[in-house]
């Protein structure tokens, strides 16, 4: 017998879904509650990773993303986000009223 772990209630962003039960149907064909496709954000087609872990089996929703856009996910691309969002929350910005403006700006 598997020793799984009870859960009574699974936190989700702002959502909390009630614990539910899937049936595992023919060719391992899982059916997800509705609760909890929708909390998850997960649409039809959607990949989803599977992965055994200790105690039970994590489903994971993933998203693809373009090749052509997988630079805006790399870390250092992100890092470089979270520090422009933070010099925008601090005022840490300039604005210029014409390009020659900011061209000059670098002279300075």
């Amino acid at each position: 017998m598997y020793d799984f772990p009870i859960v009574r209630k699974s936190d989700l962003g702002e959502s909390t879904v009630s614990n539910s039960l899937a049936v595992l149907r023919r060719k391992n064909q899982l059916t997800l509650p509705a609760e909890v496709a929708r909390a998850a954000h997960l649409e039809e087609g959607d990949p989803v990773e599977v992965r055994l872990v200790k105690g039970g089996i994590l489903l994971r929703p993933k998203k693809l993303v373009d090749a052509e856009q997988a630079w805006f996910w790399t870390s250092k691309w992100q890092d470089g986000e979270r520090r422009a969002s933070a010099d925008i929350a601090k005022g840490r910005v300039e604005r210029f009223e014409s390009d020659k403006d900011f061209l000059e700006s670098f002279d300075e």
